[in-house]
């Protein structure tokens, strides 16, 4: 099979390390992302788009499953918005559906006639950690959330057509843009984390690349519905950032 997948957020951190790592892997790769993925590759696709915009992403959606017969989506864009809870702001919530679940809905949309055809298709939600809940990500750990449940939902509904739906929920990943915001890369802060996570480390991306080929593998075909913790076992505890 000649395997061609989408990838959001594919331009930085755990983005590209899944382009890079499903490149690798023989797969064709469609990266979008704010800005063009920094690779080369005969075999890689990039499109600058912004994913919170659904007429955008529609447009893109039906222009791509009209050229290339996709079979997997990686979604991994996404954004944070940190803030107390006196701070939050509506808009936050509504900003980061869009982002979250809405881009996916669409592109998923699009590429499910071609799937459900070969009766084969991998949907991966890259989620967080924070999901089980953390301080001043009122709207991030809602929507991040909301990805297993539908996840859950999609997996049933699309088990009976060879297609599956799972949920990769990383902890703290240094390198990427996400973790940066709030923790700056060499500081105090960030070795405390480190040492606080039972491993004694902060993850990469290459860790969650390696979860994703798991989901994505086409022998794989056994395991949907799930969420799969690439946290250091900060998911096990308590974790402050």
């Amino acid at each position: 099979m000649n395997r061609i997948a989408l990838v959001t957020g594919a331009s930085s951190g755990i983005g590209l390390a899944v382009t890079q790592d499903l490149l690798a892997r023989g797969h064709a790769v469609i990266g979008l992302a704010l800005e063009a993925v920094p690779i080369r590759h005969p075999a890689l696709n990039s499109h600058i788009i912004d994913l919170g915009d659904m007429k955008a992403c529609a447009a893109l959606a039906a222009q791509l499953s009209a050229q290339h017969r996709i079979d997997t989506l990686v979604h991994s864009a996404g954004a944070m918005r940190p803030a107390l809870l006196a701070d939050v702001q509506t808009d936050d919530y509504e900003a980061l559906a869009r982002l979250h679940w809405g881009c996916l809905t669409l592109f998923l949309q699009a590429a499910l006639p071609a799937m459900k055809q070969a009766r084969f298709g991998r949907v991966i939600f890259i989620s967080s950690r924070a999901a089980l809940g953390l301080q001043t990500r009122s709207a991030y750990s809602a929507t991040k959330a909301g990805m297993l449940g539908l996840a859950r939902t999609w997996a049933l509904e699309l088990a009976g057509d060879g297609i599956t739906v799972n949920v990769v929920a990383p902890g703290p990943i240094r390198g990427t843009r996400i973790f940066h915001e709030v923790v700056p890369a060499g500081s105090d802060r960030e070795a405390a984390i480190a040492r606080g996570i039972p491993v004694q480390r902060l993850g990469e991306p290459q860790d969650v690349a390696r979860a994703v080929a798991f989901f994505a593998d086409a022998d794989n075909g056994f395991v949907t519905g799930q969420t799969l913790y690439v946290c250091g076992g900060a998911s096990v505890g308590s974790l402050t950032i």
